[in-house]
């Protein structure tokens, strides 16, 4: 254990803290930023970098290996334009927005928000307890647990006797492999076989299921097998990956009747929540499973109203900003009852992450981007709502400007009892700044009768809004 920073001179081994914040991910950082700015005393304990997943191995540096290939097919999209690229050059500009995988001003940070950061593996003992390394801190008022989540690897023959990337090893790889595989067709599974398929890699990915991005939209899925396979990778839908033997250096992978040998083989067959070593045990919860939690981040099951949770270890939005938003719910929540305040944890209250039900935007920064924010429309049928789905091309002055020949997609999803928008869906080239418009719509609840005068301008892809209502009203 390493007290690395004392941002507080109020805590150390003879003084508790307010709150003791477990892991010093995005999420992490920002309860523990809100409690410490409620005015508690805050130990933020993280085992590895500060700043955690998502800034050296997951959202930063993979949109950093996506940027540069997608920048480049933009520019031969247009007309008279030639565009080349330098893959060790895309691998240079990754390091430096992971810092070089160095945390110092994120411990810089730390010190200016007042908080004490302790490296170490943290371990709840008991009520408002942990220890780290053989120190015990007890909390005042809570403990908040923002330990992420961690990678599932599936049962397949042979892959534990291979040489495997995760998500980590892929996004901080120091060479591009010249063979690829890919086991899994989500988010990362998709967004890195195009990453490494343009820097060199001739991938091959194999999907269980019959369509990528299965939790979305089946035509934002099938958009980007499209793009995928257009671009030469080896897409296998509905195919099982039967056993992994190593050959030599290299990886022989069995599909179906075929055998297939790549260089490196990237698992990415989903996370799970990570409470093995946490020490949760000790307070009734079941190691291994999320933590459920209301509205305001306590963790249920739990005497008490002093254990909370946020982030991919609840298991509600597993996404970095849906952590970050519970997480500033939680500090705030904390800050309040710590003060004897009312928690305001109703319907959209200050203390309530209600966005987490219903509002959930993400993107998958493929080429073709898919932008989505709410219900699709199986989930909303699911729900029970009376569902009315729109569905058009991007055909707009804005797309046509954009790249000759732009091939897009939109959908919304209409709940027709209320009159407003349930989900959004959009496909298609630099569609990711769209999903903001659509998250603020559906947060608002805003009826469609008012979204007929939000006006949008012209030449923007944004008319295709326009052009979404002109179907929804005229079929009325």
């Amino acid at each position: 254990m390493n007290r690395d920073v004392g941002g507080s001179p109020d805590v150390g081994p003879d003084v508790d803290p307010d709150v003791i914040v477990v892991g010093g991910g995005a999420v992490g950082e920002n309860a523990a930023d809100y409690a410490a700015r409620a005015g508690l005393t805050v130990v933020l304990v993280e085992s590895e970098l500060l700043g955690g997943e998502c800034s050296y191995w997951a959202c930063m540096p993979s949109k950093a290996l996506l940027r540069t290939g997608h920048a480049v097919a933009a520019v031969r999209r247009l007309p008279g334009t030639t565009a080349e690229f330098d893959p060790a050059a895309v691998l240079a500009r990754r390091d430096v927005f992971t810092h070089y995988w160095d945390d110092s001003s994120q411990v810089e940070w730390a010190r200016g928000a007042g908080l004490t950061l302790v490296r170490g593996h943290a371990r709840i003992t008991g009520v408002r307890t942990v220890d780290v390394g053989g120190e015990t801190f007890t909390a005042r008022h809570a403990v908040v647990v923002c330990t992420g989540s961690v990678p599932v690897t599936p049962p397949v023959p042979g892959l534990d006797t291979v040489r495997t990337w995760g998500s980590r090893e892929a996004t901080s790889a120091k060479e591009i492999p010249r063979r690829l595989g890919v086991l899994g067709g989500g988010v990362v599974g998709c967004e890195l076989a195009q990453a490494f398929g343009r820097l060199g890699s001739a991938v091959t990915l194999v999907q269980g299921g019959p369509r990528l991005l299965a939790s979305m939209e089946p035509f934002a899925g099938d958009r980007v097998a499209t793009a995928l396979r257009a671009e030469g990778v080896d897409l296998r839908l509905d195919s099982r990956l039967d056993s992994v033997a190593a050959d030599g250096d290299a990886i022989t992978l069995h599909i179906g009747g075929d055998i297939v040998t790549v260089d490196e083989l990237l698992v990415a067959t989903g996370r799970r929540p990570n409470t093995f070593d946490v020490g949760v045990a000790a307070v009734g919860l079941e190691p291994g499973t999320s933590l459920t939690v209301d509205d305001s981040g306590l963790v249920e099951g739990v005497d008490g109203a002093w254990l909370y949770a946020a982030g991919d270890v609840t298991g509600r939005a597993p996404l970095t900003h849906q952590g970050k938003y519970a997480a500033r719910i939680v500090g705030s929540a904390i800050g309040a009852r710590a003060a004897g305040r009312a928690v305001d944890a109703g319907r959209w209250g200050e203390h309530s992450a209600t966005a987490d039900h219903v509002a959930v935007p993400q993107v998958v920064f493929t080429d073709p981007e898919v932008a989505a924010v709410g219900r699709t429309e199986a989930q909303a049928r699911d729900a029970g709502l009376d569902v009315r789905i729109v569905d058009l091309p991007f055909a707009v002055g804005g797309s046509a400007l954009q790249a000759d020949g732009y091939d897009g997609a939109a959908r919304l999803v209409v709940d027709e009892a209320r009159g407003v928008l349930a989900g959004v869906t959009f496909v298609g080239q630099d569609v990711a700044e769209m999903v903001h418009a659509a998250t603020v719509a559906i947060v608002g609840e805003v009826p469609l009768h008012r979204l007929w005068h939000a006006v949008p301008a012209y030449p923007t892809m944004s008319e295709i809004w326009l052009r979404l209502l002109e179907v929804y009203r005229t079929r009325s």
